[in-house]
């Protein structure tokens, strides 16, 4: 009687033991893949990002803090496939050492392997829920802000002489050369920030200052036109100052869907669900800049990446057990680990154009919304087939 109990107790223990010891190799595997792939996708992003500094004369800290930012939104696009890939390189690693045949003969059945990843797949899901709902978005409406508050601190070094300038909204820049101690000869400026009027200004010599913390350029013999309501007028000048500062750039500076909170978009759905079929106007806003009508299917888009796209994790890692249904020893394996492989990374490129089926009508996305639920539960039950009934 002793001898039995004890032999149950050792066999639950060891049981405890197998399977912390695949959650460990898992999730070592699966932070390293995540960490390796996304910093050499960050890698080649950020050096896109250096349009911030040539183009658009944003300072290489802002460059340095929106980057940064990024990586955030890089890990969250890489989730599924990282998360798949570890899972089946794992799996194909204890078939390979035979281990998996000792979990069999140990007593561990294969329809509680596939529960335990199922439930050990929750863990994903929550942490990519978390990174999806919460984390990405605030990171990109930090990332914006920075462009915002940005005061174009490396726009004197993009200018270039002979060559219309442009970076800043509502200004443009030409001049014939740059002198070593930076002074521009032959200026010309165009300001069209006022509705309705816009004014050119020619000078001999501009230089740029810093007067209490802010750029002003200094002008030097020149004169000033002033179009307004199609009237011209002119004055002529010796020394007078240009507020550069005053001028933003034409980065996008308005928040995007995307950045901001899963909160206010929730709400914004609630909004315009109920007023879209009493009120007209489809551009006005509600929550905020972008809740407006005519915007709703991009909302219910950003939704479905943010809430419904994680929820396909458990539905990866039950791709990946696909592979525990034919032995290493049957001659048709590497064919079939290859076509695992293939259908599952053909499906994560289906989740991304999944996004195509989101309309802005509540009822037609029920059924996209459900998708990974529905195919969850129909892909358990292939399992319980093959495993319970035909005793795989």
């Amino acid at each position: 009687m002793l001898s039995a109990i004890y032999e149950q107790n050792y066999h639950i223990s060891m049981k405890k033991i197998i399977f912390k010891k695949i959650s460990s190799d898992l999730i070592q595997f699966f932070m390293l893949s995540m960490i390796s792939i996304s910093t050499i996708i960050w890698v080649l992003q950020a050096v896109n990002y250096l349009d911030f500094v040539i183009e658009d004369g944003h300072g290489f800290l802002v460059y340095l803090k929106y980057t940064l930012l990024s990586f955030p939104k890089i890990l969250s696009k890489i989730f599924p496939f990282t998360m798949f890939f570890a899972t089946i390189y794992i799996l194909l690693k204890y078939e390979n050492k035979n281990e998996l045949v000792i979990f069999w003969n140990f007593g561990i059945s294969k329809i509680k392997f596939i529960n335990f990843f199922i439930k050990f797949s929750i863990i994903f899901l929550i942490f990519n829920l978390i990174l999806n709902a919460i984390i990405v978005p605030t990171a990109q409406e930090k990332a914006r802000s920075f462009i915002r508050s940005s005061d174009l601190d490396f726009f004197e070094s993009i200018l270039k002489p002979k060559k219309f300038i442009d970076v800043v909204k509502n200004l443009t820049i030409y001049f014939d050369e740059k002198t070593n101690n930076g002074e521009l000869k032959n200026i010309f400026l165009k300001d069209n920030s006022k509705k309705n009027e816009f004014q050119v200004t020619f000078a001999k010599v501009g230089k740029f200052e810093f007067r209490d913390n802010i750029k002003i350029l200094t002008l030097y013999n020149g004169k000033t036109i002033t179009g307004k309501n199609g009237t011209l007028s002119e004055f002529e000048f010796s020394k007078t100052d240009f507020n550069i500062a005053r001028f933003g750039s034409n980065t996008i500076s308005v928040p995007k869907t995307q950045e901001n909170s899963t909160i206010d978009l929730i709400k914004c759905v609630l909004t315009l669900e109920s007023v879209k079929h009493i009120k007209k106007d489809y551009k006005k806003s509600y929550i905020f800049n972008n809740c407006k009508v005519e915007n709703l299917e991009n909302v219910y888009k950003e939704l479905y990446r943010r809430l419904i796209l994680p929820f396909y994790n458990p539905l990866l890692v039950m791709m990946s057990l696909l592979i525990i249904l034919k032995s290493k020893d049957d001659s048709a394996f590497n064919s079939y680990k290859f076509k695992i492989f293939i259908f599952g990374f053909l499906f994560i490129i289906f989740l991304e154009a999944s996004l195509k089926f989101i309309s802005s009508n509540l009822v037609d996305n029920f059924l996209v919304f459900a998708l990974p639920f529905i195919l969850f539960f129909t892909m358990y039950i292939y399992f319980i087939s093959k495993l319970i009934f035909k005793k795989l």
